[in-house]
């Protein structure tokens, strides 16, 4: 039996490790991809330390991995498309639940299950994908670019144009510089917006914030900084805030300098309450909340053709390869916050 090195997660004992698995064999609607590139985001480590838990997992184990490029190795049977050897595509981090009377009905599925969280991820030699899951990318694109547009690049973007619906001259605000929030600040310029305000604690965020295109990067604790965002939005405040950091403490702050008809974006997932303290306000200047998740139907490959066509440059946002065997490395790398990394690409 041929085996493969895979980051596996042990959900029951919160254990990770890379260990030697059977290589998969692909099923009828299945492709086996040879992987050669997969992101490592902050989600993951998440699942490692409990704080996030898969719902929908068969079993105790599944390997990581949602951000996942690579070619096609081997085809199973009763396939619709042609997915020749050796064509390159990328992997959608998640995929309907194909059981449920919505999927049945052809309908919107209400239980999508996610790559690397609910079945097999790409933090492996090989990993399975259902063929409605493969989107081909172009000779072009780099592998490392192109596996961490599902998620890294795609939940920001559609939380930008789609939930958001930023429009050009309104003004955006990102709590949060690291992996999404970076991309973030790039694509909310890529739209229009201005100014675009990123706000993080980190100086090194701040920076690379600034590097990414930010007009302002501010410091959430510095005693001006609500004065210093009336003074970049010309005394009006926000029209959008995304929290993509997942903090209650960043929502509070966030909903406190919307200004009228402004719109509080939820794209960091917490467990935590949501309050707005100051809800007159709130109220009075008809502000919105709006809960975002993952992406939609079409964003990867208007993502693709923005990277391929040279209007949006994913180069910079490759922090590092390591390679797979090293992934628990990446992990610490990840959440010690010593360099903040947009994000780090396993390399099998």
């Amino acid at each position: 039996m041929e085996t493969m090195p895979a980051g596996r997660l042990d959900v029951a004992a919160g254990r990770f490790a890379v260990e030697e698995v059977p290589v998969p064999e692909p099923g009828p609607g299945e492709v086996l991809i040879e992987v050669r590139a997969a992101g490592v985001c902050l989600s993951d480590a998440h699942l490692i330390d409990g704080s996030l838990r898969p719902l929908y997992l068969a079993g105790e184990k599944v390997t990581l991995g949602h951000e996942v490029a690579g070619v096609v190795h081997a085809a199973g049977p009763r396939l619709v498309g042609d997915w020749a050897p050796g064509r390159r595509v990328l992997l959608a981090a998640g995929q309907s639940c194909g059981v449920c009377p919505s999927c049945v009905r052809r309908r919107p599925c209400p239980r999508v299950l996610t790559r690397g969280v609910d079945y097999d991820g790409g933090w492996a030699r090989y990993a399975l994908a259902r063929e409605d899951t493969l989107v081909p990318i172009p000779d072009g694109l780099p592998f490392e670019q192109a596996a961490i547009i599902p998620d890294a690049v795609s939940t920001p973007y559609a939380a930008v144009v789609g939930t958001a619906g930023v429009r050009p001259a309104q003004s955006v605000g990102i709590w949060g510089a690291g992996g999404l929030g970076a991309h973030a600040v790039r694509l909310a310029r890529l739209a229009g917006a201005v100014p675009v305000i990123a706000v993080d604690p980190l100086p090194v965020a701040r920076e690379r914030a600034l590097a990414f295109g930010a007009d302002a990067a501010l410091d959430p604790a510095a005693p001006d900084f609500t004065a210093a965002v009336l003074r970049a939005t010309g005394g009006a405040g926000l029209d959008v805030a995304l929290d993509v950091a997942g903090v209650p403490a960043v929502r509070e702050q966030a909903a406190a300098v919307l200004g009228a008809a402004g719109v509080l974006v939820l794209v960091g997932l917490t467990h935590a309450p949501l309050t707005i303290t100051q809800g007159t306000r709130f109220s009075y200047l008809g502000n919105q909340v709006r809960g975002h998740y993952g992406s939609g139907p079409g964003h990867i490959e208007e993502l693709i053709r923005l990277a391929t066509t040279g209007r949006l440059d994913l180069g910079p946002s490759v922090s590092g390869l390591v390679p797979l065997t090293e992934a628990p490395h990446a992990v610490e790398r990840l959440t010690s916050g010593a360099d903040r990394p947009v994000r780090l690409v396993l390399v099998p």
